[in-house]
């Protein structure tokens, strides 16, 4: 016997890397679509990653990893890109469902 209604199955969206690098490189091009975490602030300082390294990472830099679903709904990821010579920076970011971003934290990808 047939159930009705039908049984309704939802396929759950996973966001790619390639889409989540265009999102966020295209969210990054706005200034204002960012919103810096303090944490971060505090690792920048520590780390003498700059803001304008930030912006050059999220605007030029590659997806690293999968990006993960928080529990909110929303997508974080890590945007890395290579910075004074040979040293390559990541920012974690979460794209928002309101359209921004979110910046989470700031790192050396070389330190151990």
């Amino acid at each position: 016997m047939d159930e009705w209604p039908p049984a309704q199955r939802v396929a759950r969206f996973r966001l790619t890397p390639a889409v989540a690098e265009l999102r966020i490189k295209k969210l990054a091009e706005v200034s204002a679509n960012l919103a810096w975490a303090f944490h971060a602030q505090q690792r920048m300082n520590e780390r003498e990653i700059f803001d304008a390294d930030v912006l050059r990472i999220l605007r030029r830099g590659m997806i690293s990893g999968e990006p993960e679903e928080t529990l909110s709904g929303e997508w974080k990821c890590k945007m890395v890109l290579k910075l004074r010579g040979t040293r390559e920076a990541g920012v974690v970011v979460i794209i928002l469902k309101k359209g921004g971003l979110f910046i989470k934290t700031v790192e050396w990808e070389d330190v151990s």
